[in-house]
C-alpha cells in the first residue's frame, strides 16, 4: 500500500498515534477526544509545568471538564510530553498553538513557525500535519508546507497537510469537541482526504472543503460575523444611552422577531482568543492584496472602545456622587472575558483595570474561576482574587460587573454595593437592589 492507504488503514484500527501539540483550551478537548475514541496520543507543549500537571493527573485548566487529567493518565492511551523527539512517534500531529497579534495588530505566527520546524525536524515519511490554529487564508500553504519540505518529502506522497480550524465553545454546555462540526482542508486532494478520515475517529461530524484557504477563511469569516454584530450592538448601546433609551430593552425587542433577527449582546468589550483578534488577521491579508477591510477594522475599533466606555461611566457616576476616580475603591467582579470559565485570554475587565489603576484608582477583583493574573499579552496585573463579602462590598465606592458568573452572590451584590456599573445587564434580574445602578 501507499502511504496514505497505511495511514487510512492504521487511523480505521485505531492504531494511528496522534500528537496534538499546544496543550490549552483547544489542545486539551482534541486531545480528550481522540483519546475517548481509542487512539493513542501524545500532548505535547513547551511548559513543562503543563506537563508535569497532565502526567500527576493534575487539572490546570477548567474547561473541558474537571477530572481530565486523571482521565487521560488512567485511559492507557494518554503521554505528555515536552521533548520535540518524541513527535517522532506520531502519525498524525495537529497543531494548536497561539497566533496573536505583534504591537501593530499584525499577525505574528512565531508560535506556528516554530512549532512547524520543530515537527520538521523528526518528520517521517506517511505523516499528516494539520494545522488548527485561527490564520490568514494561505498560512497553511505558504508557511507551514515549506517548513515542512525540508524534511525532503513530497505532498501528496508522504506528506498530507491540512487545516481544521478548531470551534470551542467554552464553558456553554451541551457542546464539545466530538460534537462541534469539523471543517477540514487539505493543500490537495489526499491531504483532504487522509484527514476527514482521521477527524471522522473521534468526531462526529465532518465537513470537507476544496482547500485550506477556504477552512481557514471560514474560521474568519466566523468570528469576524460575531465580532461585526457585537460591535453594532455596542455602538446601538452608545446611542441608546445618548437618548435615554434601555438599550437590553430595545434587544429584547428586536428578538421577538422570528426571522431576520439573531440577538447579540451588548458588553465592555470582546475577550478570548478568537474574536479580538481574527479581525485583525482579515484586514491584514486584505491589505496585502491590497483591498481595505474597512467595515472589519471599523467594528475592531468600536469594540476595542469599550472598556474606556465603562471607566468614563464610572467616572462619571462617581463625580456625580459628589466623589472622583483619583483614591477611589473600585471592585471590579469578574476576569475571565465570559462568564462561568476561568479563560482570561484578551479579556477587557484587564483593560478596565489598567484604565482604572491609570485614572488613579484603588483597584481590586473577585473571580470564582481566577484565583491570580498571569502574564498576558499586556504583561501581568499581578493581583489575586478577593473574597466577595457584604463588607468588601461596602467598603468599596464602586463594583464594577464586567463578567456575570452565575457563582456570584448576586443578591448579596444588590445589598451591599452602594454603586454599581453594568456591563452586563445582570442588575436588571436581580430584586431588592439598593444601591445606584449605571448601565456600561
Amino acid at each position: 500500500m501507499d502511504h496514505l492507504s497505511q495511514l487510512r488503514d492504521r487511523i480505521e484500527r485505531r492504531e494511528a498515534c496522534v500528537a496534538v501539540l499546544g496543550l490549552g483550551y483547544v489542545g486539551l478537548p482534541l486531545v480528550r477526544a481522540f483519546t475517548r475514541a481509542g487512539l493513542p496520543t501524545i500532548g505535547y507543549d513547551i511548559d513543562q509545568k503543563k506537563i508535569d500537571a497532565l502526567n500527576a493527573g493534575r487539572d490546570y485548566l477548567q474547561h473541558p471538564a474537571p477530572g481530565l487529567a486523571k482521565e487521560l493518565l488512567h485511559s492507557g492511551r494518554f503521554g505528555a510530553t515536552s521533548s520535540p523527539q518524541d513527535l517522532a512517534y506520531a502519525d498524525a500531529l495537529l497543531i494548536c498553538v497561539p497566533t496573536p497579534l505583534d504591537e501593530n495588530r499584525e499577525p505574528d505566527l512565531s508560535y506556528v513557525e516554530r512549532t512547524t520546524d520543530a515537527i520538521a525536524g523528526v518528520l517521517k515519511p506517511g505523516r499528516l500535519v494539520v494545522l488548527e490554529s485561527t490564520t490568514y487564508p494561505g498560512t497553511t500553504r505558504d508557511v507551514v508546507l515549506p517548513r515542512l519540505e525540508r524534511a525532503g518529502l513530497t505532498l501528496g506522497e508522504d506528506l498530507f497537510v491540512a487545516f481544521s480550524p478548531e470551534r470551542e465553545d467554552p464553558g456553554s454546555p451541551g457542546r464539545s469537541t466530538q460534537s462541534i462540526p469539523k471543517l477540514v482542508g487539505g493543500i490537495d486532494q489526499r491531504s483532504t482526504e487522509l484527514a476527514a478520515a482521521l477527524y471522522r475517529a473521534a468526531i462526529q461530524t465532518v465537513v470537507p472543503v476544496s482547500s485550506a484557504e477556504v477552512a481557514e477563511a471560514a474560521k474568519l469569516l466566523e468570528n469576524v460575523y460575531r465580532s461585526v454584530n457585537i460591535a453594532l450592538v455596542n455602538e446601538m448601546k452608545l446611542i441608546l444611552e445618548k437618548l435615554g433609551i434601555d438599550p437590553l430593552e430595545v434587544i429584547d425587542a428586536a428578538a421577538t422577531k422570528p426571522f431576520g433577527f439573531q440577538r447579540f449582546d451588548p458588553g465592555p468589550g470582546l475577550g478570548g482568543h478568537c474574536i479580538p483578534i481574527d479581525p485583525y488577521y482579515l484586514a491584514w491579508r486584505a491589505r496585502r492584496a491590497g483591498i481595505d477591510a474597512r467595515f472589519v477594522e471599523l467594528a475592531g475599533e468600536i469594540n476595542c472602545a469599550m472598556p474606556a466606555h465603562v471607566v468614563d461611566r464610572l467616572g462619571q457616576a462617581l463625580r456625580d456622587r459628589g466623589s472622583a476616580m483619583d483614591g477611589a475603591d473600585v471592585l471590579v467582579l469578574g476576569l475571565a472575558y465570559k462568564k462561568n470559565i476561568d479563560d482570561v485570554r484578551e479579556s477587557p475587565s484587564a483593560e478596565i483595570i489598567r484604565l482604572l489603576r491609570g485614572a488613579g484608582a484603588n483597584v481590586s477583583y473577585s473571580d470564582p474561576h481566577v484565583a491570580r493574573t498571569h502574564a498576558g499579552r499586556k504583561g501581568d496585573l499581578a493581583m489575586e482574587s478577593v473574597e466577595l463579602t457584604p463588607d468588601r462590598l461596602e467598603e468599596s465606592d464602586a463594583v464594577v460587573i464586567a463578567t456575570d458568573h452565575d457563582a456570584f452572590d448576586w443578591a448579596m451584590i444588590a445589598e451591599h454595593a452602594a454603586l454599581i456599573v453594568d456591563t452586563r445587564g445582570r442588575m436588571r434580574t436581580i430584586e431588592g437592589v439598593r444601591g445606584e445602578v449605571v448601565t456600561a
